[in-house]
This record gives C-alpha cells, sequence and structure tokens, in this order.
C-alpha cells in the first residue's frame, strides 16, 4: 500500500504510481481527508484500506504531491549512522548508541519542490531512508519494532554546514531545519510491500552526476533498533518521522568540499519507494512556491 498527501488530502496510490484515490471520498467520511488522522487510526485505516473496494484511482500530478506526514510533532534524526559517512565526516563511529538530533518539523516540504539556499552558506545533501510511525510505540523491543511503522518513504536531510560547526561543539538542529530542509516523498510504502525492508538502495544525484549511492543493510543501527533505542526514551507517536542517515558521499567529505548552488537539481531514490526531485534557488528569489516541479523549467 501506498499513501501520499494530495494538495493536503491523504490519498491511496495506485501500484504503478500514476493514479490516486481520494481516502474521505473513497471511504465514505470514515476517515477525514487530514494525514494526521490516518495516522492516529493506523490499525483500523490498515485493515479498511486492504479490504475495502475502491473506486477507479484518478490521474496523479506529481507536482501536487506533498510530505506524507505533513502535520506531525517529532522528527528524529540519526547522525553518522553509515560507517562510511562517519569516516569521510572525521568521526568516529558509535557501536553502543546513535547520535540522535531534531529537523524542526516546520522545515518538512514535498517531493516536488524549490529549496531556498541561505545566502552565503555551505548547504549540503544527504539522502535517507525515513520511518514514519503509525501505532504509538513506547519501550518496543526491536523484535516487535515493524508493528509500529506505517511505513517508508525517501527524505533528505539538507543540512547548513556553517551554521551546524559556528558552534562549539556543533549543533545539528538549526543548521538542518530552514525552510524545505526537509523533503519527503514521495509517498509513504507499507513495510509488506518490500522483498526485504531491511535492504533497500539509496542515493542521489545533483544535475545528473551521481553522488551518494548505498544499501541500508549498512546501516549501524537498522529502523528495528533505532525504534527500541528512540522508544525507550520518548513516546514515538502517529506520524512522527525518523531520518535513519546518510551514506557516503555527501558535499563535505570531499576534497575539495562540494556545496549545492543556485539552478541545481537534486534527484533521491530509494529502492521500491521512487523518487523526489528539488531544485535550488538563490536566497530572496522565492522560487516558484511549494507544490512546483522543477522539471519545467529544465
Amino acid at each position: 500500500m501506498r499513501i501520499a498527501t494530495i494538495h493536503g488530502r491523504v490519498a491511496l496510490i495506485d501500484g504503478a504510481g500514476s493514479g490516486a484515490v481520494d481516502v474521505e471520498m473513497a471511504s465514505g467520511g470514515r476517515f477525514g481527508s487530514e494525514p494526521a488522522g490516518v495516522y492516529e487510526r493506523w490499525t483500523e485505516f490498515a485493515a479498511w484500506a486492504g479490504s475495502a473496494p475502491l473506486p477507479l484511482p484518478e490521474a496523479l500530478e506529481p507536482e501536487s504531491l506533498g510530505s506524507p506526514s505533513p502535520n506531525l510533532r517529532q522528527v528524529f534524526a540519526i547522525g553518522l549512522n553509515y560507517s562510511a559517512h562517519a569516516a569521510e565526516s572525521g568521526f568516529a563511529r558509535s557501536d553502543t548508541s546513535p547520535p540522535v538530533f531534531t529537523k524542526y518539523p516546520s522545515c518538512i516540504t514535498g517531493p516536488y519542490t524549490d529549496i531556498e539556499l541561505p545566502s552565503g552558506g555551505h548547504t549540503d545533501w544527504e539522502v535517507e531512508l525515513v520511518v514514519v510511525i503509525g501505532p504509538a510505540a513506547r519501550h518496543v523491543a526491536a523484535a516487535d519494532a515493524w508493528r509500529y511503522v506505517a511505513g517508508l518513504s525517501a527524505g533528505q536531510d539538507v543540512s547548513e554546514r556553517r551554521l551546524q560547526m559556528a558552534a562549539t561543539p556543533p549543533q545539528f538542529s538549526l543548521g538542518k531545519s530552514y525552510p524545505g530542509f526537509g523533503p519527503v516523498g514521495p509517498w509513504l510504502v507499507t513495510p509488506d510491500e518490500f522483498d526485504d525492508p531491511n535492504d533497500l538502495e539509496l542515493g542521489c544525484s545533483i544535475n545528473g552526476e551521481q553522488l551518494q549511492v548505498g544499501h541500508t543493510r549498512e546501516l549501524i543501527f537498522g529502523v528495528p533498533d533505532l525504534i527500541e533505542q528512540l522508544s525507550r526514551v520518548t513516546p514515538l507517536l502517529p506520524g512522527d518521522l525518523i531520518f535513519t542517515g546518510t551514506p557516503q558521499g555527501v558535499g563535505i567529505g570531499r576534497n575539495p568540499p562540494r556545496w549545492l548552488a543556485p539552478g541545481d537539481v537534486l534527484t533521491s531514490y530509494i529502492e521500491g519507494i521512487g523518487e523526489m526531485r528539488h531544485r535550488f534557488v538563490a536566497s530572496g528569489l522565492g522560487g516558484r512556491g511549494a507544490n512546483s516541479d522543477p522539471e519545467e523549467e529544465r
């Protein structure tokens, strides 16, 4: 099952990724239009969506897509969760506890948007697998963790490195939370749709040049471990996001470092989920809004 947000309304996406069914209309009002309401009633919703007769899907316009969980309460982000990325960043890997920070919810955006670059900054890319929480999770054992996952999506942990490194020690959250710095999409895919949800290829390119490629089997702390460790400390709430970390190939790890520039188009993908595409614009230009397709002007 694939779930998306289309013009702010929750929808089911067909297997080809080209058609959508409005959930509120298809359910006769049993479920509302808000994505947050679906996650609050995830078990009931999943049972309905898996058995209900649905109308024929309507054509899907990719630029209409938003984040599959746009109105959420918590965003967890995991740092240095691939060994090679930790090495390129100059940090030792941790095998006992993952570094955790947040991206403020106001930075979350959809899969086809313009993103404004901060003036004078060093803005970097980080493709990541994103977990969307279904039922609330508290003190969950790793062996049971997938029961609390509504689905998986693709994400970019866009990062302003100058601000991130301005303090001593470095602070992560603020530099990763400019408007648009948390793209998620193109939709959520439920775990049962994958042959192995623990082993997915992910990567990204800039203007067609491949810069990152990895596999989630290389995560130091996989999805079940992250849910166990996070839920031991704080409740994971319906619709919450977990950015699970990025593989090697980011800009700060290159010699010389490479940063995103105005006009760059960043394409991100995850096997079995799909791809996102974002165009970066200069500070103050404002772009063409949150629901624009960067390919239209290329």
